[in-house]
């Protein structure tokens, strides 16, 4: 039991240190000359005066969207692992750790959510920006998250504590 229980949080770890770098690098979207957007700031290479010139993010309402899914899903994730180590050490010997596992779809259906709108939007999203590219690692990260949240969670629905 123990070692599942070992398992589990080093999965549920993995999966809030995935959504950390997901949400909060800077690589969503590469541009064609190795640049790289987030979704809180546009930060490119200024070759005249050899200085990042930044600005904040436009106010398209798919990206808004798209920060506040994935800065839920983060939050539903810090919920869930609190809720974890409380149940772990208040619940009755047989009970299941259904909060926990409801807080991890949740965190799921957060991440698959803000994924597919960026997925789907992406030109609506990066209008300003010149065209090609491709979606970066912060991307990438954020759709290895969602299935192991998922999974996370329906570990969560059927596990049981005993002594």
């Amino acid at each position: 039991m123990s070692l599942l229980l070992l398992v589990v949080s080093a999965l549920h770890i993995l999966i809030l240190i995935l959504l950390f770098v997901a949400t909060l690098d800077k690589s969503w979207w590469t541009l064609p000359q190795k640049e790289s957007l987030n979704l809180w700031y546009d930060c490119t290479w200024n070759n005249d005066t050899k200085t990042w010139a930044c600005s904040n993010v436009s106010e398209n309402g798919w990206l808004k969207a798209v920060q506040v899914l994935m800065v839920l899903s983060l939050i539903l994730c810090c919920l869930s692992f609190i809720l974890f180590m409380f149940q772990l050490y208040t619940m009755r010997r047989g009970g299941l750790f259904y909060a926990t596992g409801f807080c991890q779809l949740c965190t799921s259906v957060a991440v698959f959510t803000g994924a597919l709108i960026y997925a789907i939007h992406a030109d609506e999203i990066l209008a300003k920006h010149p065209r090609g590219g491709s979606f970066g690692y912060c991307f990438a990260l954020a759709w290895v998250a969602f299935p192991l949240a998922l999974v996370s969670g329906i570990i969560y629905i059927h596990l049981r504590k005993r002594e």
